[in-house]
Protein backbone atom coordinates (compact mmCIF):
# COMPACT_ATOMS: atom_id res chain seq x y z
CA UNK A 1 0.00 0.00 0.00
CA UNK A 2 1.34 3.57 -0.68
CA UNK A 3 2.03 5.04 1.99
CA UNK A 4 -0.18 8.14 2.18
CA UNK A 5 -3.07 5.44 1.71
CA UNK A 6 -1.78 3.74 4.69
CA UNK A 7 -1.60 6.68 6.59
CA UNK A 8 -4.76 7.58 5.43
CA UNK A 9 -6.34 4.17 6.77
CA UNK A 10 -4.54 4.81 9.84
CA UNK A 11 -6.32 7.86 10.44
CA UNK A 12 -9.50 6.13 9.57
CA UNK A 13 -9.16 3.73 12.00
CA UNK A 14 -7.88 5.60 14.90
CA UNK A 15 -11.21 7.70 14.48
CA UNK A 16 -13.14 4.58 14.95
CA UNK A 17 -11.53 3.47 18.25
CA UNK A 18 -11.36 6.85 19.90
CA UNK A 19 -15.05 6.81 19.75
CA UNK A 20 -14.91 4.61 23.00
CA UNK A 21 -18.58 3.01 22.02
CA UNK A 22 -17.11 -0.85 21.20
CA UNK A 23 -13.89 -2.55 22.68
CA UNK A 24 -10.76 -1.60 20.48
CA UNK A 25 -10.10 -4.89 19.73
CA UNK A 26 -13.54 -5.80 18.44
CA UNK A 27 -13.56 -2.51 16.04
CA UNK A 28 -10.07 -3.72 14.54
CA UNK A 29 -11.20 -6.92 13.93
CA UNK A 30 -14.47 -6.12 12.59
CA UNK A 31 -12.16 -3.68 10.19
CA UNK A 32 -10.08 -6.23 9.15
CA UNK A 33 -12.89 -8.27 8.16
CA UNK A 34 -14.49 -5.43 5.79
CA UNK A 35 -10.94 -5.02 4.29
CA UNK A 36 -9.96 -8.29 3.50
CA UNK A 37 -7.31 -7.41 0.68
CA UNK A 38 -5.08 -6.06 3.27
CA UNK A 39 -2.04 -7.74 4.03
CA UNK A 40 -0.61 -8.83 7.22
CA UNK A 41 2.23 -5.75 7.46
CA UNK A 42 -0.66 -3.48 6.48
CA UNK A 43 -2.83 -5.42 9.35
CA UNK A 44 0.19 -4.96 11.36
CA UNK A 45 0.47 -0.98 11.39
CA UNK A 46 -3.07 -0.39 11.50
CA UNK A 47 -3.40 -2.11 14.20
CA UNK A 48 0.00 -0.99 16.60
CA UNK A 49 -0.89 2.76 15.49
CA UNK A 50 -4.26 1.99 16.63
CA UNK A 51 -3.03 1.03 20.16
CA UNK A 52 -0.20 3.14 20.24
CA UNK A 53 -2.77 5.66 19.87
CA UNK A 54 -4.62 4.84 22.60
CA UNK A 55 -1.79 3.95 25.23
CA UNK A 56 -0.54 7.62 25.08
CA UNK A 57 -3.82 9.59 23.96
CA UNK A 58 -3.06 12.07 27.01
CA UNK A 59 0.25 12.79 25.30
CA UNK A 60 -0.85 13.05 21.61
CA UNK A 61 -3.84 15.15 21.72
CA UNK A 62 -1.45 17.48 24.10
CA UNK A 63 1.30 17.52 20.92
CA UNK A 64 -1.24 17.40 18.29
CA UNK A 65 -2.55 20.61 19.20
CA UNK A 66 0.27 22.33 17.73
CA UNK A 67 -0.36 20.76 14.15
CA UNK A 68 -3.10 21.04 11.58
CA UNK A 69 -5.23 19.16 9.55
CA UNK A 70 -7.77 16.64 10.99
CA UNK A 71 -7.22 15.65 14.54
CA UNK A 72 -6.63 11.49 13.68
CA UNK A 73 -4.63 12.30 10.83
CA UNK A 74 -1.85 13.94 13.79
CA UNK A 75 -3.12 11.74 16.32
CA UNK A 76 -2.09 8.49 13.48
CA UNK A 77 1.54 10.43 12.66
CA UNK A 78 2.18 10.64 15.87
CA UNK A 79 1.38 6.83 16.54
CA UNK A 80 2.29 5.47 13.51
CA UNK A 81 3.70 1.81 13.88
CA UNK A 82 6.39 1.72 10.48
CA UNK A 83 9.47 2.91 9.68
CA UNK A 84 10.15 7.00 10.13
CA UNK A 85 11.20 7.03 6.58
CA UNK A 86 8.06 5.46 5.21
CA UNK A 87 5.58 7.94 7.41
CA UNK A 88 7.90 10.70 6.31
CA UNK A 89 7.14 10.14 2.25
CA UNK A 90 3.52 10.29 3.01
CA UNK A 91 4.05 13.65 4.86
CA UNK A 92 3.92 17.67 3.35
CA UNK A 93 7.09 19.78 4.67
CA UNK A 94 4.74 21.47 7.15
CA UNK A 95 3.75 17.91 8.86
CA UNK A 96 7.58 16.98 8.56
CA UNK A 97 8.67 20.03 9.96
CA UNK A 98 5.81 19.50 12.77
CA UNK A 99 6.77 16.14 13.62
CA UNK A 100 10.43 16.71 14.06
CA UNK A 101 9.79 19.49 16.72
CA UNK A 102 7.37 17.12 18.47
CA UNK A 103 10.00 14.37 18.08
CA UNK A 104 12.57 17.25 19.99
CA UNK A 105 10.34 17.64 23.01
CA UNK A 106 11.75 16.02 26.18
CA UNK A 107 8.75 14.10 27.39
CA UNK A 108 10.06 13.64 31.13
CA UNK A 109 9.73 17.99 30.94
CA UNK A 110 5.66 18.17 30.56
CA UNK A 111 3.50 17.40 33.05
CA UNK A 112 2.60 13.95 34.86
CA UNK A 113 -0.59 13.16 33.49
CA UNK A 114 1.28 13.56 29.75
CA UNK A 115 3.80 11.00 31.20
CA UNK A 116 1.80 8.50 32.37
CA UNK A 117 -1.21 8.58 30.56
CA UNK A 118 -3.69 7.48 32.93
CA UNK A 119 -7.25 9.28 34.17
CA UNK A 120 -6.55 10.77 37.50
CA UNK A 121 -9.49 8.40 38.77
CA UNK A 122 -7.20 5.56 37.90
CA UNK A 123 -3.71 7.41 38.93
CA UNK A 124 -4.03 8.17 42.26
CA UNK A 125 -5.41 4.71 43.55
CA UNK A 126 -2.10 3.44 41.74
CA UNK A 127 -0.16 5.66 43.09
CA UNK A 128 -0.89 5.10 46.61
CA UNK A 129 -0.39 0.93 46.38
CA UNK A 130 2.85 0.95 44.41
CA UNK A 131 4.65 4.03 45.54
CA UNK A 132 8.22 4.13 43.63
CA UNK A 133 6.96 1.26 41.42
CA UNK A 134 4.14 3.59 39.77
CA UNK A 135 6.96 4.75 37.37
CA UNK A 136 8.05 1.60 36.37
CA UNK A 137 4.47 0.05 36.20
CA UNK A 138 2.97 3.26 34.04
CA UNK A 139 6.19 2.15 31.67
CA UNK A 140 4.78 -1.66 31.44
CA UNK A 141 1.51 -0.73 30.60
CA UNK A 142 2.29 1.30 27.65
CA UNK A 143 4.46 -1.60 26.04
CA UNK A 144 2.78 -4.47 23.86
CA UNK A 145 2.04 -7.70 25.63
CA UNK A 146 4.17 -10.91 25.13
CA UNK A 147 2.38 -13.68 23.25
CA UNK A 148 2.15 -16.88 25.45
CA UNK A 149 0.94 -19.95 25.20
CA UNK A 150 -0.18 -22.98 27.13
CA UNK A 151 0.64 -26.99 26.27
CA UNK A 152 -2.30 -28.81 26.95
CA UNK A 153 -0.88 -31.31 29.75
CA UNK A 154 -3.38 -33.77 29.01
CA UNK A 155 -1.74 -34.62 25.69
CA UNK A 156 1.59 -33.11 25.35
CA UNK A 157 4.83 -32.18 26.88
CA UNK A 158 5.99 -28.93 26.72
CA UNK A 159 9.96 -29.29 25.89
CA UNK A 160 8.28 -31.41 22.84
CA UNK A 161 5.87 -28.75 21.97
CA UNK A 162 9.30 -26.11 21.77
CA UNK A 163 10.87 -28.52 19.59
CA UNK A 164 8.02 -28.60 16.84
CA UNK A 165 7.46 -25.05 17.11
CA UNK A 166 11.20 -24.63 16.94
CA UNK A 167 11.48 -27.12 13.78
CA UNK A 168 8.45 -24.30 12.14
CA UNK A 169 10.35 -21.52 12.84
CA UNK A 170 9.11 -20.42 15.76
CA UNK A 171 11.26 -19.69 18.66
CA UNK A 172 9.41 -20.43 22.05
CA UNK A 173 11.05 -20.47 25.79
CA UNK A 174 9.60 -21.56 28.89
CA UNK A 175 7.61 -19.14 30.75
CA UNK A 176 9.38 -18.66 34.29
CA UNK A 177 6.63 -19.55 36.36
CA UNK A 178 4.11 -22.04 35.06
CA UNK A 179 4.88 -25.35 33.88
CA UNK A 180 2.48 -25.11 30.77
CA UNK A 181 3.81 -21.95 29.41
CA UNK A 182 5.71 -20.88 26.33
CA UNK A 183 6.45 -17.42 25.05
CA UNK A 184 6.66 -16.84 21.44
CA UNK A 185 8.78 -13.79 20.38
CA UNK A 186 6.49 -12.06 17.60
CA UNK A 187 2.95 -12.93 16.75
CA UNK A 188 3.20 -15.81 14.30
CA UNK A 189 0.08 -17.16 12.32
CA UNK A 190 -0.23 -19.71 15.48
CA UNK A 191 -3.64 -20.92 13.69
CA UNK A 192 -1.73 -22.62 10.98
CA UNK A 193 0.27 -24.58 12.78
CA UNK A 194 -0.65 -28.58 13.62
CA UNK A 195 0.27 -28.10 17.23
CA UNK A 196 -2.91 -25.69 17.55
CA UNK A 197 -4.79 -27.16 14.98
CA UNK A 198 -4.07 -30.53 17.34
CA UNK A 199 -4.99 -28.67 20.45
CA UNK A 200 -1.71 -28.96 21.69
CA UNK A 201 -1.08 -25.36 22.54
CA UNK A 202 -3.96 -22.44 23.51
CA UNK A 203 -2.87 -18.85 23.79
CA UNK A 204 -3.17 -18.32 27.36
CA UNK A 205 -1.13 -15.48 29.37
CA UNK A 206 1.11 -16.96 31.93
CA UNK A 207 -0.74 -14.88 34.92
CA UNK A 208 -3.91 -16.64 33.57
CA UNK A 209 -2.25 -19.95 33.49
CA UNK A 210 -1.17 -19.88 37.39
CA UNK A 211 -4.98 -19.46 38.33
CA UNK A 212 -5.77 -22.50 37.06
CA UNK A 213 -2.37 -23.99 38.74
CA UNK A 214 -3.23 -22.71 42.21
CA UNK A 215 -7.08 -23.93 42.19
CA UNK A 216 -5.20 -27.50 42.32
CA UNK A 217 -8.06 -29.46 40.44
CA UNK A 218 -7.11 -33.29 40.95
CA UNK A 219 -8.15 -36.61 39.38
CA UNK A 220 -11.98 -37.59 39.92
CA UNK A 221 -12.80 -34.16 41.52
CA UNK A 222 -16.07 -31.92 41.09
CA UNK A 223 -14.60 -28.54 39.64
CA UNK A 224 -16.71 -25.48 38.75
CA UNK A 225 -15.16 -22.30 36.50
CA UNK A 226 -17.78 -19.98 37.93
CA UNK A 227 -17.09 -17.23 35.17
CA UNK A 228 -15.47 -19.73 32.51
CA UNK A 229 -16.00 -16.98 29.55
CA UNK A 230 -14.31 -18.57 26.42
CA UNK A 231 -13.08 -21.49 28.82
CA UNK A 232 -9.05 -20.77 29.11
CA UNK A 233 -8.93 -21.70 32.15
CA UNK A 234 -11.25 -24.47 31.88
CA UNK A 235 -9.49 -26.36 29.33
CA UNK A 236 -5.92 -26.14 31.77
CA UNK A 237 -8.32 -27.18 34.69
CA UNK A 238 -9.46 -29.82 32.24
CA UNK A 239 -6.09 -31.34 31.42
CA UNK A 240 -4.55 -31.34 35.43
CA UNK A 241 -7.65 -33.17 36.07
CA UNK A 242 -6.52 -36.05 33.16
CA UNK A 243 -10.18 -35.61 31.84
CA UNK A 244 -11.46 -37.46 34.78
CA UNK A 245 -14.20 -35.87 37.58
CA UNK A 246 -16.57 -33.38 36.02
CA UNK A 247 -15.74 -30.09 35.17
CA UNK A 248 -18.64 -27.37 35.14
CA UNK A 249 -17.61 -24.30 33.18
CA UNK A 250 -20.93 -22.12 33.97
CA UNK A 251 -21.05 -18.31 32.59
CA UNK A 252 -24.21 -15.97 31.80
CA UNK A 253 -23.43 -15.78 28.23
CA UNK A 254 -24.01 -18.26 26.06
CA UNK A 255 -21.87 -16.23 23.34
CA UNK A 256 -18.83 -16.39 25.46
CA UNK A 257 -19.10 -19.72 26.27
CA UNK A 258 -20.03 -20.70 22.07
CA UNK A 259 -16.52 -19.61 21.57
CA UNK A 260 -14.95 -22.72 23.79
CA UNK A 261 -16.62 -25.08 22.19
CA UNK A 262 -13.93 -25.68 19.25
CA UNK A 263 -11.44 -25.12 21.58
CA UNK A 264 -12.77 -27.59 23.78
CA UNK A 265 -12.92 -30.42 20.95
CA UNK A 266 -9.51 -29.35 19.88
CA UNK A 267 -8.38 -29.89 23.03
CA UNK A 268 -9.70 -34.00 23.76
CA UNK A 269 -11.08 -33.29 26.83
CA UNK A 270 -14.38 -35.12 27.58
CA UNK A 271 -14.52 -34.06 31.53
CA UNK A 272 -16.29 -30.88 30.73
CA UNK A 273 -19.58 -29.45 30.78
CA UNK A 274 -20.16 -25.68 29.31
CA UNK A 275 -23.72 -24.20 30.57
CA UNK A 276 -24.92 -20.63 30.06
CA UNK A 277 -26.74 -19.43 33.06
CA UNK A 278 -29.22 -16.60 34.37
CA UNK A 279 -27.67 -15.16 37.03
CA UNK A 280 -24.95 -16.52 39.93
CA UNK A 281 -28.31 -17.42 41.83
CA UNK A 282 -29.61 -19.95 38.80
CA UNK A 283 -31.00 -23.11 39.86
CA UNK A 284 -28.17 -25.03 38.10
CA UNK A 285 -26.17 -23.50 40.92
CA UNK A 286 -28.41 -24.11 43.53
CA UNK A 287 -28.68 -28.25 42.89
CA UNK A 288 -25.09 -28.30 43.20
CA UNK A 289 -24.59 -26.82 46.29
CA UNK A 290 -22.23 -28.44 48.72
CA UNK A 291 -21.42 -30.45 46.43
CA UNK A 292 -18.02 -29.30 44.58
CA UNK A 293 -14.60 -30.00 45.69
CA UNK A 294 -12.60 -26.97 44.17
CA UNK A 295 -14.50 -23.59 42.30
CA UNK A 296 -12.72 -20.40 40.87
CA UNK A 297 -14.13 -17.23 40.51
CA UNK A 298 -12.38 -15.40 37.78
CA UNK A 299 -14.68 -12.45 38.39
CA UNK A 300 -16.01 -10.10 36.20
CA UNK A 301 -13.94 -7.00 36.59
CA UNK A 302 -12.09 -3.92 35.25
CA UNK A 303 -10.02 -5.50 33.13
CA UNK A 304 -7.33 -3.06 34.10
CA UNK A 305 -4.54 -5.33 34.41
CA UNK A 306 -4.57 -5.78 30.92
CA UNK A 307 -3.87 -2.58 29.83
CA UNK A 308 -0.98 -3.75 27.43
CA UNK A 309 -3.21 -5.89 25.27
CA UNK A 310 -6.58 -3.51 25.85
CA UNK A 311 -5.09 0.41 26.25
CA UNK A 312 -9.02 1.16 25.83
CA UNK A 313 -10.10 0.17 29.16
CA UNK A 314 -8.67 2.89 30.82
CA UNK A 315 -11.17 5.67 28.83
CA UNK A 316 -14.05 3.17 28.72
CA UNK A 317 -14.19 2.53 32.31
CA UNK A 318 -14.99 4.90 35.43
CA UNK A 319 -15.74 5.53 39.21
CA UNK A 320 -19.11 4.43 38.53
CA UNK A 321 -18.46 1.09 36.74
CA UNK A 322 -16.09 0.41 39.44
CA UNK A 323 -18.14 0.28 42.04
CA UNK A 324 -21.01 -1.22 39.97
CA UNK A 325 -18.22 -4.26 39.37
CA UNK A 326 -17.57 -4.31 42.86
CA UNK A 327 -20.95 -4.79 43.87
CA UNK A 328 -21.25 -7.63 41.62
CA UNK A 329 -18.08 -9.43 42.37
CA UNK A 330 -19.29 -9.76 46.05
CA UNK A 331 -22.39 -11.44 45.26
CA UNK A 332 -20.73 -13.60 42.56
CA UNK A 333 -18.01 -14.88 44.95
CA UNK A 334 -20.65 -15.35 47.55
CA UNK A 335 -22.97 -17.55 45.39
CA UNK A 336 -19.93 -19.17 44.44
CA UNK A 337 -18.88 -19.89 47.64
CA UNK A 338 -22.12 -22.25 48.31
CA UNK A 339 -21.05 -24.45 45.75
CA UNK A 340 -18.23 -25.53 48.28
CA UNK A 341 -18.46 -28.59 50.12
CA UNK A 342 -16.35 -29.00 53.71
CA UNK A 343 -12.57 -29.70 52.94
CA UNK A 344 -13.21 -27.80 49.23
CA UNK A 345 -11.02 -24.56 47.71
CA UNK A 346 -12.33 -21.68 46.06
CA UNK A 347 -10.19 -19.22 44.36
CA UNK A 348 -11.13 -15.46 43.24
CA UNK A 349 -9.16 -14.20 41.10
CA UNK A 350 -9.34 -10.46 39.04
CA UNK A 351 -7.10 -9.54 35.85
CA UNK A 352 -7.53 -6.18 37.67
CA UNK A 353 -4.65 -4.11 39.49
CA UNK A 354 -7.16 -2.00 41.96
CA UNK A 355 -7.38 -2.84 45.57
CA UNK A 356 -11.31 -2.24 45.47
CA UNK A 357 -11.74 -4.91 43.62
CA UNK A 358 -9.57 -7.68 45.31
CA UNK A 359 -8.33 -7.31 48.71
CA UNK A 360 -11.27 -5.36 49.67
CA UNK A 361 -13.64 -8.46 48.45
CA UNK A 362 -11.24 -10.65 49.54
CA UNK A 363 -11.40 -9.34 53.55
CA UNK A 364 -14.76 -8.72 52.96
CA UNK A 365 -15.25 -12.11 52.35
CA UNK A 366 -13.65 -13.63 55.01
CA UNK A 367 -15.05 -11.08 57.93
CA UNK A 368 -18.59 -12.32 56.79
CA UNK A 369 -17.51 -15.89 56.41
CA UNK A 370 -16.02 -18.19 59.79
CA UNK A 371 -16.89 -21.28 58.30
CA UNK A 372 -13.72 -20.69 55.09
CA UNK A 373 -10.25 -20.62 56.22
CA UNK A 374 -8.16 -18.27 54.32
CA UNK A 375 -5.10 -19.76 52.54
CA UNK A 376 -1.48 -18.72 52.21
CA UNK A 377 -1.07 -18.33 48.44
CA UNK A 378 2.35 -18.65 48.38
CA UNK A 379 2.53 -21.83 50.36
CA UNK A 380 0.09 -23.40 47.92
CA UNK A 381 2.32 -22.31 44.98
CA UNK A 382 4.89 -23.81 46.70
CA UNK A 383 2.94 -27.49 46.85
CA UNK A 384 2.74 -26.67 43.43
CA UNK A 385 6.25 -26.48 42.82
CA UNK A 386 5.89 -23.02 41.22
CA UNK A 387 9.86 -21.26 41.37
CA UNK A 388 10.48 -18.09 43.59
CA UNK A 389 6.36 -18.49 44.77
CA UNK A 390 7.10 -15.72 47.64
CA UNK A 391 7.61 -12.99 44.63
CA UNK A 392 4.59 -13.63 42.94
CA UNK A 393 2.67 -13.28 45.74
CA UNK A 394 2.09 -9.83 47.92
CA UNK A 395 4.80 -9.06 51.53
CA UNK A 396 2.27 -11.16 53.64
CA UNK A 397 2.15 -13.89 51.20
CA UNK A 398 -1.69 -14.20 51.81
CA UNK A 399 -2.39 -13.40 48.02
CA UNK A 400 -1.12 -13.89 44.47
CA UNK A 401 0.04 -10.39 42.87
CA UNK A 402 1.13 -10.43 39.39
CA UNK A 403 2.37 -6.97 37.55
CA UNK A 404 3.44 -6.20 34.43
CA UNK A 405 6.76 -4.37 35.35
CA UNK A 406 7.47 -7.19 38.07
CA UNK A 407 6.44 -10.81 36.23
CA UNK A 408 5.96 -9.86 32.49
CA UNK A 409 2.28 -11.50 32.67
CA UNK A 410 -0.92 -9.10 32.69
CA UNK A 411 -1.78 -7.54 36.22
CA UNK A 412 -4.04 -10.41 38.10
CA UNK A 413 -4.52 -10.66 41.81
CA UNK A 414 -5.97 -14.20 43.52
CA UNK A 415 -7.04 -14.95 47.09
CA UNK A 416 -7.96 -18.87 48.35
CA UNK A 417 -10.08 -20.02 50.87
CA UNK A 418 -10.78 -23.69 51.94
CA UNK A 419 -14.58 -24.62 53.27
CA UNK A 420 -13.77 -25.76 56.82
CA UNK A 421 -14.97 -29.17 58.11
CA UNK A 422 -18.77 -28.44 60.37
Amino acid sequence: MHPKALLEACAALVAQVLRLDHPADAIVSRHFRENRSLGPRERATLAETAYAVLRRKLLYENLAQSGSGPRERRLAILGFAGPRDFLKSALSEQEKAWLDHCDAIDVASLPERFRHNLPEWLAEPLKAQVGDDFCPLVAALEQPAPLDLRVNAFTDKREDVRKELELAGIHAKPTPYSPWGLRIDGKPALTKLDAFARGAVEVQDEGSQLLALLTDARRGQMVVDFCAGAGGKTLALGAAMRNTGRLYAFDVSAHRLDNLKPRLARSKLSNVHPAAIAHERDDRIKRLAGKIDRVIVDAPCSGLGTLRRNPDLKWRQSPQALAELTAKQAAILESAARLLKAGGRIVYATCSVLRAENEDIAAAFTASHPGFRRLRVEELLEQAKVPGAASLCNAEGADLRLWPHRHATDGFYAAAWEKVQP
